[in-house]
């Protein structure tokens, strides 16, 4: 390992986990806060979002903390520690704090899979088949992560060097292969009804869910590029990689919990949008006071 370069890189990491952290806490509380004034509107889904949204918000602060006190620890506690801060991160980086902190981001990994699998799900009308290999790197992400805790967080356990860097590869190869899957559907699916929309009733019309926006908020999309961004990185053993970790990591929470404000405001995918329905609208003529157009499309307009 470089000296320089890992410790510049863990602490850019560590710079950028604090400001996007305060990003997270901005989400959380704009979605608490629109949740708690559409109390009238109140969907059986609320207090799941809630729930969930609190849990990853726990979660993420674990990390961000554990990472934290390794850096105080390695610059400044133990400054004078034989062989430099290198020696201090390579001795301590399977610490039991850094094990706390590796479980609460496999437990948010994990958490944020499963809700990109049920978006997907949801996007895709119900339909199963879409969801049969995605399940099944979830089940194998779970396998693994298990594994890649006890290979890491065990006595001179290294999660950069050995079997646990092996095992940690696998572990990351899943979670992400899961990701880019369910992004690369659930955009599919939008820019296929966007257009599908754009053709029948026009862009106005279609302009609700079909933004660049949403299909990047929808499909998690930042959360898969930092994922692959740090899967070759890692793959190459490159020191940089502590660096995408950090953002990969930040960004687990930050693109659910942008996905859950969605919901919250009503403009995400439900199970009704693209349902085939008959959609009901105003005509541009003022004269006519109940006139509507009904017409037949592959989605519905909320």
């Amino acid at each position: 390992m470089s000296d320089a370069l890992l410790q510049n890189s863990f602490y850019i990491g560590n710079v950028f986990n604090s400001i996007l952290y305060g990003v997270e806490l901005m989400l959380y509380f704009n979605t608490m806060q629109t949740y708690l004034e559409k109390q009238s509107e109140h969907r059986p889904s609320d207090k799941f979002y809630m729930i969930f949204s609190t849990i990853i918000l726990f979660l993420i602060t674990i990390f961000v903390a554990t990472q934290l006190l390794l850096g105080q620890e390695m610059w400044i506690i133990n400054v004078g520690y034989p062989g430099g801060a290198l020696a201090y991160f390579l001795a301590h980086v399977s610490a039991w704090y850094q094990t706390m902190g590796s479980v609460a981001s496999i437990l948010l990994q994990l958490m944020a899979d499963g809700l990109l699998i049920y978006r997907c799900f949801t996007v895709w009308r119900g339909s199963y088949c879409v969801l049969f290999v995605p399940c099944c790197l979830w089940l194998s992400s779970l396998v693994f992560g298990i594994l890649d805790l006890i290979t890491s967080g065990s006595p001179n356990g290294d999660f950069y060097e050995g079997l646990a860097a092996r095992v940690g590869l696998v572990y990351f190869s899943l979670t992400i292969g899961l990701n880019v899957i369910t992004t690369c559907l659930i955009c599919g699916r939008i820019i296929f009804y966007a257009r599908h929309m754009r053709n029948h009733l026009g862009l106005e019309v279609s302009k609700a869910y079909f933004t660049t926006v949403a299909i990047v908020v929808e499909s998690a999309l930042p959360y898969t590029l930092f994922g692959i961004a740090f899967l070759v990185s890692f793959g190459l053993d490159s020191d940089t990689s502590i660096l995408f970790l950090s953002l990969y990591g930040m960004f687990t929470c930050i693109s659910p919990q942008m996905l859950i404000l969605r919901v919250a405001r009503r403009r995400a995918w439900s199970a009704e949008t693209a349902q085939p329905t008959t959609l009901i609208f105003a005509t541009s003529s003022a004269a006519a006071p109940s006139t509507t157009s009904e017409t037949e499309t592959g989605g519905s307009v909320v």
